[in-house]
């Protein structure tokens, strides 16, 4: 099965499928300890970072969605990603078996309102092409991000621990009325 991978254009940035040389510029993002010091808090090795881009790949072919490279116009790189997946987490039946939504920008492009951009372009191609619940899970210190949830709709289900940390997990039921 070949799925073709949308490309989405908004006024300043450019969703993409994540290509082959986009490799060192996504494990350079997630080795960046202020980019992963909400979601993991430990930065990534290249082999974990090889792994979650073959699985984002492979997300796109088998379920018809998944993560999109996040490139801004004029920029020779990708600045981060967002989209969706099936996390797999073991949280319960009001999270796991819906599409998780997730998003990060490398630390040099946050506070631009790049995010909030990229995530309500990707919510919007999910409401026309897949529509239906989607969850995200944040890290409860992580403001930015929860600014951006809660902006495309996303509502508090409850918290949870993964790895002896507190979330946030949240439900979004489909386009903010």
């Amino acid at each position: 099965m070949s799925r073709t991978i949308p490309t989405i254009n908004t006024a300043r940035l450019t969703l993409r499928a994540m290509r082959a040389e986009d490799f060192t510029r996504f494990a350079t993002i997630w080795a960046m300890p202020e980019v992963v010091t909400h979601i993991s808090g430990k930065p990534r090795s290249k082999a974990q970072s090889w792994d979650a881009f073959l699985r984002n790949a492979g997300h796109w072919q088998i379920s018809g969605f998944g993560q999109w490279a996040i490139q801004p116009r004029g920029a020779a790189e990708m600045e981060g990603q967002c989209g969706f997946f099936f996390g797999s987490r073991k949280l319960g039946a009001d999270f796991d078996p819906y599409p998780e939504a997730g998003w990060l920008l490398a630390s040099d492009a946050q506070g631009k309102g790049l995010g909030l951009e990229a995530v309500q372009a990707a919510h919007d191609w999910f409401d026309r092409v897949i529509a239906g619940r989607t969850v995200c899970m944040i890290a409860p210190e992580n403001t930015g991000s929860l600014r951006i949830a809660e902006a495309v709709g996303y509502q508090s289900l409850r918290q949870a621990q993964i790895d002896g940390e507190t979330v946030d997990l949240m439900t979004r039921k489909g386009p903010p009325v």
